[in-house]
């Protein structure tokens, strides 16, 4: 599809454009059926995958499934492709086919005439066998579906159901309250008080502690089991009071069950994006209820993984405290030794040709291998991802995507070696890619086939620049450090320039990864050239990169990004006269710092939910240890920061710098923000409104820290884009939305 090239300058073309490429499903599972041979000695499977797409009309986020056939000979893909047409998803929160692959469990949730309801859903091949009302049956609160927590597990034997729920909680009453009268009055008196259960009268505004930004409905999960057959449900005891439990799985033989425990003493600090907190891999017996740690109890643990033959366990590790997101070691629990091993220690360094480290939110939900040896993961390398095949026992690692087109890659599934990854770069949205995985030693030659493609953007193309620091910005004790960038710049007719929107990623231990980002994309294909800066501290270069930040932020970070701008505007065809910056949270942080530090550099700012004063956040946020850590300052949980480490907080704020702010500043603020609380942003707002500074203020009543859900996304978006029109004047003109045939 072609359209004519237009100049954008109304929001009537933002939206169309916006629109369009908002259209383009991602990825989100993939499961594989068990394998039919046919009459000639072939074999196929059924190939599941989910889908989501944004629903401007329905303000939702759009779930559906498509199938695919994949033939096959054990060693390559003979033929594959799609089986009928798209089926919109309804209502599911979470599912999984049993080992067998002959039954599926659903959780579904039903609108009620009072609260949503939870079902338990078991279907077989055929019809829907069972259909469990949970919250009828009231054994617990809310059942978990986020990936935090959350699991939906079979047992090996296909007879049992796990799953992580909120524990139920007494209604409390008021003092006020009396005891409703009982028309049988044959064995105690009407409203005799001993009868009351006085311990919960008083009780009804009791405050308790959840686990932060996105996780705040959680508070005390528990371990459920439904026994399919019976429908029988049962809260799964032994388990220590000061653990919450999670992702977890069924033991080897069913004896018992496998989880994540989370210390939640001496308090819940946010856990979203935290792979810092102190937790351990335990093991429970159902026979005698025991619970027993598998791992060291200093440790921050998740992801654990059972091997097909039920022999070893994977997890990913991390130091506890510390950096929320770090270089991340690869350990193995073998279930008949009982003995720990490290598989991949930390890296120090990324080097091109070798292994970068791990740095992901959790290992594919299946990631082994069929020999019960090797496992596949995807990671960052540098400002890409590419997928990587782990031999555990020795620790070789083999790139599976050399030779392959540039970009992200993720692992979907794999099951008996037949290997689902998605594919994307800043041009390409999400597509489909399926292989076997080669004989141990053969790793390095996987034959990729393309299932489900996405036309490539015409109006965009892209690089990734390296940058060095000059020696007066180089770390003391971590020197040589490189960072990159991905420039994205519009393919445009014009004989101007484009203008340039800067955008530094949060965390600020997060990356930029060269795969499919909305945002970027659009205002690239309005013509604006794109400048992504993965700065020193950004994840994927090695845990010298990572440590070289704390301590460091408002001075390293900030250099880095400015540097990388003066070098594009000094190497690249663009408009030096108008440069603007977009960024959330610590992106949002390095943003308001810029404008400070450098404002004769930056036209306009556009920011969501940023941190402007570390000092002031530190006793509203969820991840209080986060605003002294990355100061530089230590951290325990009954720290109280003294007068000059409040100061040092502070003179690492952008505060420090807002009587220099020149550029007019958008502000996106989520009323429900957990993470970085609004009040940091009005702090901002009012300090610009009593300098004069252009400053314009939108509130989103149920916004969260990423500013996410469909219609929240879109005017964020919209209003981004009209400011950046109305501060840097419109862009020339661009190919919008110009697809490749």
């Amino acid at each position: 599809m072609t359209i004519c090239p237009v100049v954008v300058s109304s929001t009537e073309e933002v939206v169309k454009l916006y629109r369009e490429l908002s259209q383009h499903p991602e990825l989100s599972s993939a499961c594989l059926g068990p394998d039919v041979t046919t009459q000639y000695g072939g074999k196929y499977c059924n190939l599941y995958t989910e889908w989501w797409q944004r629903d401007l009309a329905r303000a939702e986020r759009v779930k559906f499934c498509r199938q695919y056939l994949i033939f096959h000979d054990g060693s390559s893909i003979v033929y594959s492709g799609p089986a009928g047409t798209c089926s919109e998803i309804k209502d599911e929160l979470l599912s999984r086919e049993s080992p067998s692959g002959t039954r599926k469990a659903v959780l579904r949730k039903v609108p009620g005439k009072e609260k949503e309801k939870q079902f338990l859903e078991v279907w077989d091949q055929n019809r829907k066998v069972k259909s469990i009302d949970l919250t009828a049956l009231d054994k617990h609160g809310s059942v978990y579906d986020d990936d935090q927590f959350g699991c939906l597990a079979w047992s090996h034997s296909e007879t049992r159901l796990l799953y992580v729920a909120e524990k139920k909680r007494p209604k409390a009453k008021s003092f006020f309250q009396s005891k409703a009268p009982e028309l049988d009055t044959s064995d105690e008196e009407v409203g005799h008080p001993e009868k009351e259960d006085v311990s919960l009268k008083g009780e009804q505004f009791v405050y308790h502690e959840n686990w932060g930004e996105s996780l705040s409905t959680r508070s005390v999960p528990v371990l459920c089991i439904l026994d399919v057959e019976g429908s029988s449900i049962s809260v799964l005891e032994g388990i220590p009071e000061h653990l919450s439990p999670g992702q977890a799985f069924w033991s080897p033989g069913d004896t018992g069950v496998v989880f994540v425990g989370w210390w939640h003493e001496p308090l819940r600090l946010g856990l979203r994006h935290c792979t810092n907190r102190r937790s351990a891999l335990f093991y429970v017996d159902l026979m005698g209820g025991k619970c027993k740690p598998l791992s060291e109890d200093t440790k921050a643990v998740w992801s654990p993984r059972l091997s097909p033959d039920h022999c070893r366990i994977v997890y990913l590790e991390n130091d506890s405290l510390g950096p929320h997101q770090q270089c991340s070691r690869l350990r193995m629990y073998d279930w008949h030794t009982k003995q720990t091993s490290t598989v991949l220690e930390a890296v120090p360094r990324q080097t091109w040709g070798a292994f970068p480290g791990i740095y992901c939110d959790a290992l594919p939900g299946l990631c082994w291998a069929a020999d019960s040896r090797r496992l596949v993961l995807d990671t960052a390398q540098r400002s890409q991802q590419d997928l990587f095949v782990v031999d555990t026992v020795t620790g070789a690692t083999t790139l599976l995507t050399a030779g392959e087109c540039q970009g992200c890659w993720s692992v979907l599934t794999i099951d008996r070696d037949i290997l689902v990854a998605s594919f994307s770069s800043p041009a390409c949205p999400p597509a489909l890619k399926v292989s076997v995985l080669p004989g141990a030693g053969q790793e390095a030659r996987p034959q990729w086939v393309c299932l489900q493609d996405a036309p490539s953007l015409l109006s965009i193309s892209w690089d990734v620049l390296t940058l060095q620091p000059p020696p007066e910005q180089e770390h003391p004790q971590f020197g040589g450090l490189d960072f990159d960038a991905i420039m994205l710049d519009p393919c445009s007719s014009s004989q101007k320039p484009p203008p340039l929107v800067v955008m530094p990623h949060g965390g600020p231990h997060s990356v930029f990864t060269a795969g499919w980002m909305l945002y970027p994309a659009v205002l690239c294909s309005m013509g604006f050239a794109v400048l992504l800066v993965n700065y020193r501290g950004s994840l994927g270069f090695g845990q010298d990169s990572v440590a070289s930040l704390p301590g460091n932020v408002g001075t390293q970070d900030v250099g880095d990004v400015q540097l990388c701008v003066e070098r594009v505007l000094d190497e690249e065809w663009l408009d030096a006269s108008r440069v603007a910056l977009v960024g959330g949270s610590h992106g949002g942080f390095l943003a308001c710092h810029l404008i400070g530090q450098f404002p004769d550099t930056y036209r306009a700012c556009v920011v969501r939910n940023p941190v402007v004063n570390i000092a002031s956040m530190v006793a509203t946020t969820d991840i209080p240890d986060w605003c002294l850590t990355e100061a530089g300052l230590p951290y325990t949980p009954d720290t109280l920061p003294d007068p000059a480490q409040w100061a040092e907080m502070l003179r690492k704020s952008p505060m420090q710098y807002v009587n220099q702010v020149r550029a007019p500043v958008l502000l996106m603020l989520g009323e429900d923000d957990r993470r970085v609380p609004p009040k940091q942003g009005l702090e901002y707002y009012h300090a610009l409104k009593a300098r004069g500074i252009p400053t314009r203020l939108l509130w989103y009543p149920e916004g969260g820290h990423a500013l996410a859900g469909v219609e929240i996304e879109a005017d964020v978006f919209r209003n981004c884009a009209r400011w950046l029109l109305q501060h840097l004047g419109q862009p020339q003109q661009g190919e919008m939305g110009q697809h490749s045939p």
